[in-house]
């Protein structure tokens, strides 16, 4: 039975600004007095060693990952499901010639530094998406972190004009004995949970992972509803329910809608907070990044609405800039393999690297670690 836990916990961590990104060093050589093991192949004749696979190729399917001895967060909570292989784009996209603007001395913009380039229109991301704006050689500044949260908004925004705001969920709530009665008035809808509701989730989850699905669904349902609790984190929580069935009948063009006024809420917080000069963001950025990646999810797979390469690629990658580590992966890939972007080895190599110093380490992922990829080395 797939776990809560973890995705709570990565919420968490979110909120707290996580540590500073370390610098991105090669894995130590392995130690000489360890164990290790040849295997060989013989015959009367002749003897040959048999070498691991490298993943040399890595265009068919996405390889497995590791995240310091456990499962990733999404990797346990839609167990059973394997990591979906995408078809890289066959056309690379031209970059835009962007407006010439001064600009201080040392100051340089983040897509230039990567290579980055305005990939083709989508109706899913606005047009006007800012570029990130770096001013001297330390990227891991917070000022830059706001940029990418104020982008996150902007999606949000952008996001919730496409489409209406979810109903009322339809089923009854009139059996949850373990539901604590919340008082709100109508006028007043929370997005940013309060103790109780934070107690609600947590009963939620214990239900959830007790194979009581059917009850934590209702409960997630209960706080998500936008005419009630408008609760933020239970809008992501009840959108995956209906994404996956959780004991509920799927409805994925459902699950976009709570992800997206999950998305939406979580922005009207952090834009709040990010004019009130709070560079690290306010009580709603975990929400908003969970929502943004999974909202990645569902563009990229075609859940609930059509493929959107450019929009998933989009997505992933701010959510990966705000501290995810699976979306550090996803946008890796996306890269990688020309999806939603034109092929970029030197960025894939950039975020597989982060993701790896945040814990989550991809098998056969070693070519990163090449010197032509360190920073400084890419072709301009």
């Amino acid at each position: 039975m797939p776990t809560l836990r973890d995705f709570l916990k990565k919420k968490d961590k979110l909120n707290d600004g996580g540590e500073k990104l370390p610098k991105h060093e090669p894995p130590p050589p392995a130690d000489p007095n360890e164990f290790q093991f040849t295997f060989m192949r013989s015959d009367t004749h002749t003897q040959e060693i048999i070498s691991p696979p490298t993943f040399a190729s890595i265009e068919s399917t996405n390889p497995p990952s590791v995240d310091g001895g456990k499962e990733s967060r999404m990797s346990s909570l839609f167990k059973g499901r394997p990591r979906t292989a995408s078809t890289a784009s066959k056309s690379s996209a031209k970059s835009n010639n962007s407006e010439k603007s001064k600009s201080p001395p040392g100051h340089k913009r983040l897509s230039h530094r990567l290579g980055l380039r305005r990939e083709h229109s989508s109706s899913n991301v606005p047009d006007d998406l800012p570029d990130i704006q770096v001013v001297g050689d330390n990227e891991d500044t917070t000022g830059v972190e706001s940029q990418w949260e104020a982008r996150a908004t902007r999606l949000a925004k952008k996001n919730e004009q496409q489409r209406s705001r979810p109903n009322t969920p339809g089923a009854s709530m009139s059996d949850l004995g373990s539901f604590k009665d919340m008082s709100i008035k109508p006028d007043v809808k929370r997005s940013v949970s309060s103790q109780q509701a934070d107690d609600n989730i947590q009963e939620a989850i214990r239900l959830h992972e007790a194979g009581e699905l059917e009850t934590a669904t209702q409960m997630f349902g209960r706080l998500a509803d936008p005419n009630g609790e408008n609760n933020a984190l239970s809008q992501v929580l009840y959108g995956l329910a209906l994404r996956h069935g959780w004991g509920i009948t799927p409805d994925p063009e459902a699950a976009v809608k709570y992800l997206s006024a999950a998305a939406s809420n979580a922005s009207d917080v952090e834009e709040l907070a990010l004019k009130a000069g709070m560079k690290k963001g306010g009580a709603a950025k975990g929400e908003l990044v969970l929502a943004i990646f999974e909202l990645g999810n569902c563009f990229r797979h075609g859940w609930g609405v059509p493929v959107d390469k450019i929009a998933a690629k989009q997505y992933y990658e701010t959510a990966a800039n705000l501290g995810d580590t699976d979306a550090m992966n996803e946008v890796a890939w996306c890269y990688d393999n020309g999806f939603g972007c034109k092929k970029d080895r030197f960025a894939a190599a950039k975020y597989y690297r982060l993701a790896e110093s945040k814990g989550s380490k991809t098998l056969g992922n070693t070519w990163i670690w090449k010197d032509k990829y360190n920073e400084g080395n890419q072709k301009k």
